[in-house]
């Protein structure tokens, strides 16, 4: 790790390796510890960093669980999250040790979303595969039946979290044709229905077992791990292929790719992973299964964005202003 900046700014210890523009604007404005080799934290390295840092920047792969945040120091206030997500954080800890969480919303919706549709086209039209076999040097050249797929057009998608993500692919699955369906904890506005064209559905176990696509884009909590389980999972049609740029949790991994391989669904678009970074070895072995290295917001775009947001949060709260995007307290 290397270390910048003067001593009377507040301390603040980044977990992982951000992109240069933001580093530099923050070894500028902090007393700041960068983590230049990117090499995810200890358990042991966390909590040494809690114990001395006014300002934790964490990342989605770190861990801050009740044992690490028991050994935070008073001096600990804010923990200014390099993402949107917080279930790495145990909020409940952080509220009772009186530590501010802020997060980075907003930025990363429209190339979540993208990567959505890439996978989803990506699927039926059996993409992988074709690239697979190409490289191989196995494809003696064109044939009428050749590596047929299913046209997205005209087919059924049901969103699972109807939140920024989730309302930003019913608007490019509108754009092809697709019928939009999406279960929420909260039904949306009727105008916003109404623009997206999109069917509600108070019972997921209802929709799911309607729908041609299904989109993962609800945040994991307590209620939402494996809310895809094995049970409903077998409520879907053997057709169906589902998306998940969310978190790898909310899916029974282990039930998905039992059910892929005995044909009971027809495939699957994986951003995130149950126990990231090891990958099922049953997914690795499915042709009809795109797998991705958790790259929804890695865009240069996003990453900046999510950066600018940081700083934002940070500079507001040391100069005792409410950060615009406060996770905790409520």
């Amino acid at each position: 790790m290397s270390q910048t900046g003067i001593s009377n700014r507040p301390k603040v210890i980044v977990t992982r390796k951000l992109p240069d523009d933001v580093e530099t604007r923050m070894a500028e404005l902090f007393n700041v510890t960068l983590n230049l080799k990117d090499e995810p934290f200890t358990k042991e390295e966390m909590v040494a960093a809690v114990k001395i840092a006014d300002v934790l920047v964490p990342t989605v792969t770190d861990t801050l669980d009740a044992d690490v945040l028991a050994e935070a120091g008073e001096q600990l206030k804010l923990i200014a999250n390099f993402g949107a997500g917080v279930d790495h954080i145990d909020l409940k800890t952080a509220r009772e040790k009186n530590i501010t969480v802020t997060n980075t919303p907003g930025v990363l919706t429209e190339d979540t979303a993208d990567l959505a549709m890439a996978l989803l086209l990506s699927v039926p039209r059996r993409i992988f595969e074709g690239e697979k076999i190409l490289r191989g040097g196995e494809w003696t050249g064109w044939t009428p039946t050749f590596l047929m797929g299913h046209r997205i057009q005209g087919k059924r998608l049901g969103i699972v979290g109807m939140g920024r993500i989730g309302q930003s692919i019913a608007r490019r699955a509108k754009a092809f044709n697709i019928s939009v369906h999406y279960h929420n904890r909260s039904r949306l506005p009727a105008k916003v229905e109404a623009e997206l064209e999109a069917t509600y559905w108070d019972d997921l176990d209802q929709m799911l077992s309607r729908m041609d696509f299904v989109s993962i884009n609800c945040p994991l909590t307590a209620e939402t791990h494996h809310l895809l389980n094995r049970d409903r999972l077998k409520k879907m049609q053997p057709h169906a292929i589902i998306i998940n740029t969310a978190r790898g949790e909310i899916i029974d991994e282990e039930a998905l790719a039992d059910l892929i391989e005995v044909g009971r669904l027809a495939g699957a678009g994986l951003d995130v992973f149950e126990e990231e970074p090891t990958i099922n070895p049953k997914l690795l072995e499915l042709d009809n299964v795109v797998l991705l290295p958790h790259m929804g917001s890695a865009t240069i775009e996003a990453r900046k964005a999510m950066g600018e947001k940081v700083l934002i949060n940070i500079r507001a709260y040391t100069d005792g202003h409410r950060p615009p995007d406060r996770v905790l307290p409520l």
